[in-house]
Formats: C-alpha cells, structure tokens, sequence
C-alpha cells in the first residue's frame, strides 16, 4: 500500500480526475466516429488540468486510471482500442508534463500544451494502426486524423484556459498541492457516501427498456464473478489473434457477438458493421493479387479484399471479446487498484449526477460538482464480491473451449 503520509502521493484528487477522465471517456464513446481509436481527446481534459498541481508519481498514476479505467467502463480491455489509448496516452501525457515543467505557465499555454499532446498521440495511434490494420493505407487516413487532432488539441486547450481562471476548485487545488499532503487532504470533510458502486444512475435506468436485456444481464451480472471473466477472456484472446484462418475469425467474431447479446450489455452492431466496412475499404486502396473487378479505374484485388476482410473483424472481434469479458466492477488488487475503484466508484456518482451539467453553465457546473465530490471525501468504498456459482465455471470452460475450437478443425 502507498503510504498515505508520503507528500507526493494525493489521494483525493486523483480518484476524482481519474473519475473525471472516466466520464468524459464515456461522452467521447457514444460519439460516432469511423473507428473506436479516432478519439477527439476529451478525457485528455483533466490530465491538462493537472499538470499545474500533480507531482510526477500521481500524474503517472492518473495516466494508469485513465487508459485501464477506460478500458473497463468502455470494454475495450483486450482489443487493440486499449493498445491504441496506452500508447497514445502515455506519450502525449509525458510530452504535455515535460513541456510545462520545462517552459512554465509563462512561457507555454495548455492550447500549446493540448495541440503538442494531440499531435504525438495522433502519430503514434496512426503507427500502431499501420502495424495493425492499415499498413500502406494508413497514409489516406493520416491527412485528415492529424488535421482534426490538431483543431481538437486548441480546442481543449481553449477550454483548459478558460476553466483554470474560472474554476474555484482549480484554483484551491493549486494553491494547496505544494503543502498539502495526501492524507491531510484525504482527512478534510470526509463524510461516508452511500451510494453503492454499479448502482444504476438515471441514464442507465432509462437505458434499461427492453426486459429481455435487463434480465439476460441480471443473470450474467449473478452467475460469474467480474475476475472469472477476466480470466475467461485472458484465455480466449490468443485462440482470436493467432487464429490464422479468415473464415474461423470470422466465427469467432459471429461468437462473441452472440455472447454480447446473452450477457445483455447494451452495443451498437450498426456501428460495427460501419467500422468493419470502413477498415475493408481503406485495405483496398493498396492492391495486390489477383484483379477480382474494377470500378473505373480502381482496381479490386483477391490479396487486398482478403487482408481488409481478415483485419477488420480481427478488430471487431476483439472489441465483441472485451465486451462480453470485462465489467465494471472488476477489482484489480493492490495500492493502484484501491485508487482505481474509488474513480470508478466517483465515476458512477457523476453519472448519476450529469443531469445537472448543462451547456448554458457548462464550466461553472462541471466545477460545482468537482468541488461537491471533492467535499465527500474519497474513502475505498468496499463492495461485495459476486462469486462464480458452480454452472457459472461451467458455461466459461465451454466458452473457452468453442473459442479454441478452431485451432482443432
């Protein structure tokens, strides 16, 4: 456990930026966009904010609940999405926290700062793209991805200007970090909060229409503890990606859907499909192998047709395995997953709360609600574990076993 007395280590506002980047995560999610990496950055926002006051251990830590919290709210964990959001992170993260340190507040704004941060995150998302799923093509894409993370990153950092000299929650936070310890800050307003984690907010309750869904996810949410799943999932990921076979990938991908829909979380195959579509189209863009048809001029090749088909649902599949393996209450042991679940324990308290965020008093309600949450305290809300019932190990084994099973065919 990190001991609470050290200065460096701030309890309190890690858990409730971390939360912060977990919510806007959320938001980034449901926006549409042609590929689940192409992010605008939003939940880079707090970790902006944070440069001024965080010392480099807890940025570090911030960075961690960001990229691993996202990857379970989103359910993203074993899919290249997670890989993509590492990567980016840490790399513009660190370039960000290097550049205020070097030229000051004086010398660099944040819109500095976020279009810095925006452009190396966007670089190295397109080099992992290139190894992964584009190779050659990646360069249509890159023109327009590098653009527009270069007008998010000013936007952000219009914003993170804006918010800095208007928010009181930044400005006491700021003020206090250089002599505040972690556990002076952790033992000021503490009050108990009884809001159980997972509990559903208003969102997710209105989200809720369909029976059906509801109760194939109440018996999902029963019969397995989030760990077995995890590991469940741990196991299956290998049989996806070395899975040479385009048309067995295919069925696993056909799998894992089917499991989406019987543990009753909510997706969009609409979606997937889009995102399928787009992969294969920009795979064809390089031809090679045997002329199929050509439209025009543009000529489709058997060889680019076959890598497009093979990478696009390598890609869906692993988001469809993510899904159907990872939930919220996922519990990752030590000091770091306290840390974590006490974000996401705050996360699900904003999202309960949203509502009271509106456009019209955008900055001064988001900084309402951090100095609120802030107020409540960040005690480790303890909660209890769902233990896999024995039929539970069963359907996991067999699940582990039909994912394999194309390695036997």
């Amino acid at each position: 456990m990190l001991s609470p007395g050290k200065k460096q280590i701030d309890y309190r506002n890690l858990a409730l930026l971390g939360a912060f980047c977990l919510f806007l995560s959320a938001v980034e999610y449901m926006i549409p966009k042609p590929l689940p990496f192409l992010r605008i950055g939003l939940a880079n926002l707090p970790l902006m904010l944070a440069l001024d006051f965080l010392p480099f251990p807890s940025f570090l830590i911030l960075i961690l609940i960001k990229v691993i919290g996202q990857g379970i709210i989103t359910g993203t964990l074993f899919s290249y999405v997670f890989l993509f959001s590492l990567t980016g992170t840490f790399l513009s993260a660190l370039l960000m926290f290097d550049l205020r340190r070097i030229f000051g507040k004086q010398h660099i704004s944040f819109i500095g700062i976020g279009t810095a941060g925006a452009f190396v995150s966007n670089i190295s998302q397109l080099a992992l793209a290139y190894f992964f799923i584009f190779h050659e093509n990646v360069s249509y894409i890159a023109p327009p991805f590098l653009a527009a993370g270069v007008v998010t990153g000013i936007l952000l950092g219009i914003f993170c200007e804006v918010f800095s000299k208007r928010s009181k929650w930044y400005e006491e936070n700021g003020a206090k970090s250089n002599r505040t310890s972690g556990s002076e800050q952790g033992a000021e307003n503490k009050e108990q909060s009884n809001q159980r984690f997972g509990e559903e907010s208003n969102e997710e309750g209105e989200g809720k229409r369909e029976e059906g869904r509801a109760s194939r996810n109440l018996v999902y949410e029963s019969l397995f503890s989030a760990r077995a799943l995890f590991i469940a999932g741990l196991l299956i990921v290998p049989a996806l990606v070395f899975n040479p076979g385009t048309e067995l990938r295919i069925a696993q991908f056909l799998f894992f859907c089917l499991l989406v829909l019987l543990s009753g979380k909510k997706t969009n195959f609409f979606i997937t499909i889009l995102i399928i579509v787009f992969i294969v189209m920009f795979n064809l863009f390089v031809p090679y192998g045997k002329v199929l048809f050509s439209i025009s001029a543009f000529k489709i090749t058997s060889g680019a047709l076959t890598a497009g088909i093979h990478r696009a649902f390598t890609f869906a599949a692993l988001v469809m395995l993510s899904k159907a393996a990872i939930r919220q209450d996922l519990k990752i042991p030590g000091s770091f997953g306290k840390i974590l679940g006490e974000s996401l324990r705050m996360f699900s308290i904003i999202m309960s709360r949203k509502y009271r965020i509106t456009g019209k008093n955008f900055i001064s309600d988001i900084d309402e609600l951090m100095l609120e949450l802030g107020r409540e305290g960040t005690d480790q809300f303890e909660t209890q574990e769902v233990k896999t019932k024995p039929v539970g190990y069963v359907v996991l084994l067999v699940v582990v076993a039909i994912s394999w099973l194309p390695w036997i065919i």
